[in-house]
């Protein structure tokens, strides 16, 4: 029987792993008939289908001033209570107000009960649930006690009950092993493993017109080969191995590509970076301030990319990251047929090497057996080729659609037969 879902978060919307891997499920639904909605602070999704609370998005005024009250604090006042209670009341009369609107069957709560970026959201969700036992599944990206600026705060209480909370009507679902056996040790909670997935049995369309010029665009010229590296610049994401590498293979016509826009964690990081970068002699540009969620023109009339228009260009993607929930760029990579290089992070080694991909890997650092294999990707083509391949069936197998569909059937089917 079809379902209404109702997806719930701060935020549905731009390239963010939780509103790209929430767009995926709604697809998968749609397949089987389940029609989505939305609930969350920001929103790129039609109106018709959606319900945008601004008070819900976790960089909205009222709740940033909770935050900066909390998070590096051990005692709370009796006046941050009251205004994560007295928010959270109004949130939980437009949760109420969501479900009527659209007439839902199902609650999907993207993220918002696993890491604390929005308490009163979080507590909001815990006491409807608690209220109605309406049918939910909770979908888990990072929990708090992953991140380190979350361990230092006067809210053992609100993190105990609701990041996740003891639901009966609640099912949980977690992206990796570790994470599972996280949330039953801690939580005393079992959980679902549903890993992120692309649509690997539709590949990508070739480059169009419009994305034909993005090399000249990054200003490199025709013999020049484009190194992406398709993250953020933050600590974790390890840029200074990719540099590394660079230096080590060097080939003055490699060029480091950096994706998305310095300064999202602060600038101390991005200045070691492109110093070392400079002192090695590395040419690596940032090209952040021309990708967006969709393409379009600047105010100086340039073109704004996608990610997707990125990675057909690249001949090589470097992805050392130190830790990933999952890591989106690695399946992004193998669906578009780039040879990519990782470093041996935790969810890869545990959950993804195993499945048999053939790809450089460096365990912390980048020895001699990485260069000489990056170095045989980009000069012979027919290695290349037979590698991405492999890799894109591998993927096919393991992290396609008809495994979310699968474990989304099964999902549905037990919360709606439960008897509580």
């Amino acid at each position: 029987m079809p379902e209404n879902v109702g997806f719930i978060s701060t935020r549905f919307a731009g390239t963010d792993g939780v509103s790209l891997e929430s767009a995926k499920w709604a697809e998968v639904l749609w397949e089987d008939k389940h029609i989505s909605f939305w609930y969350g602070g920001r929103l790129d999704r039609a109106p018709s289908v959606s319900m945008c609370i601004p008070e819900s998005y976790f960089h909205h005024p009222e709740n940033d001033w909770i935050n900066e009250q909390l998070w590096g604090n051990t005692r709370r006042s009796a006046g941050v209570s009251t205004r994560i209670r007295e928010l959270a009341e109004y949130l939980k009369e437009t949760l109420y107000e969501f479900v009527e609107r659209f007439d839902l069957t199902v609650l999907v709560v993207q993220n918002a009960l696993t890491i604390p970026m929005h308490v009163p959201l979080a507590v909001a969700i815990t006491e409807f649930l608690m209220e109605t036992e309406m049918p939910a599944i909770a979908h888990h990206h990072d929990f708090y006690w992953e991140r380190m600026r979350f361990q230092i705060s006067p809210l053992n209480d609100y993190l105990n009950a609701s990041f996740p909370p003891r639901c009966p009507s609640l099912q949980h679902v977690v992206i990796n092993q570790s994470a599972r056996e996280e949330l039953s040790w801690r939580a005393g909670l079992s959980s679902v493993l549903i890993p992120n997935v692309l649509n690997f049995h539709n590949p990508p369309a070739p480059p169009d017109d419009y994305a034909s010029d993005i090399r000249n665009e990054v200003g490199l010229g025709p013999q020049d080969r484009f190194v992406l590296q398709p993250t953020r610049v933050i600590p974790r994401k390890g840029i200074e191995h990719a540099i590394d590498l660079l230096r080590l293979l060097g080939d003055p016509t490699c060029k480091l590509i950096v994706s998305h826009d310095a300064g999202d964690e602060g600038f101390e990081y991005v200045n070691r970076v492109t110093e070392l970068a400079r002192d090695e002699g590395i040419d690596m540009r940032y090209f952040g301030g021309r990708i967006g969620d969709q393409r379009q023109l600047d105010d100086e009339g340039r073109k704004i990319y996608t990610l997707e228009d990125l990675y057909p260009a690249a001949d090589l993607v470097t992805f050392p990251s130190m830790y990933e929930g999952f890591g989106n760029a690695f399946l992004e990579a193998v669906y578009h047929r780039v040879p990519i290089v990782v470093n041996r992070y935790p969810v890869f080694a545990r959950d993804i090497e195993p499945k048999g991909f053939r790809l450089p890997v460096m365990d912390g650092f980048v020895d001699r057996a990485v260069v000489q294999e990056v170095r045989r990707i980009l000069t012979d083509d027919g290695y290349r080729h037979a590698l991405v391949e492999h890799n894109y069936e591998v993927a096919r197998k393991y992290y396609s659609y008809p495994v979310l569909r699968y474990c989304l059937q099964r999902l549905i089917s037990n919360i709606k037969t439960r008897t509580y």
